[in-house]
């Protein structure tokens, strides 16, 4: 319970939207942590802090998109198929490419509004020079509009989120790591 108290008080301050957004730019490019889970416990905290949170995830998305971007346009042969090889594999990569030559828009938009690794495509994009401007004009509507959804929804149950969070932490500690676990076992047998 103190940890969970710990969490909440230290995401509460106003520099955990620095946080947030540091957090989002690094799962737009490698992290597999979705940014809801540094959303959440701010807005929990303190419903006042909905709307900061909400901007910074979605400033961090967009800066985090831009850098995957690059690299996927000039750093794919070194970091790109770094980033690919550590974090996801070529397989998926080509798959990746495949469908985004296909659907295009569709792909960013389901992407941006799913937990679906917006990275890869990121990554992608930029190596299939796809048009910045959309990808990125894209990317910032949506990832927004994820980002505004769940802020809007802690905003209006955050008394309740208050007590389910402080009840059931440890249960919600443990479940978290189970669904982070199935989550890169799915990833690694697809």
């Amino acid at each position: 319970m103190k940890i969970i108290n710990r969490i909440l008080e230290h995401s509460s301050k106003p520099w955990y939207s620095v946080v947030v957004c540091i957090m989002t730019i690094c799962e737009s490019i490698f992290l597999f942590i979705p940014p809801e889970v540094f959303m959440t416990p701010a807005i929990v905290a303190e419903k006042k802090r909905a709307f900061p949170i909400t901007v910074a995830a979605s400033i961090g998305s967009l800066i985090g998109g831009a850098i995957a971007y690059m690299i996927g346009f000039w750093l794919f042969d070194s970091v790109g198929v770094w980033l690919i090889e550590h974090f996801a594999s070529m397989e998926k990569f080509e798959l990746t490419k495949t469908l985004f030559t296909k659907y295009g828009i569709l792909i960013i938009i389901g992407t941006a509004l799913t937990p679906i690794p917006y990275k890869l495509l990121a990554i992608c994009a930029g190596f299939l020079h796809y048009p910045v401007l959309i990808f990125l004009g894209v990317s910032a509507i949506f990832r927004t509009a994820r980002f505004a959804i769940i802020g809007l929804l802690l905003w209006k149950f955050q008394e309740q989120a208050n007590l389910i969070v402080k009840k059931y932490s440890w249960q919600l500690i443990v479940g978290a790591i189970i669904f982070a676990l199935l989550g890169l076992l799915i990833i690694t047998l697809i």
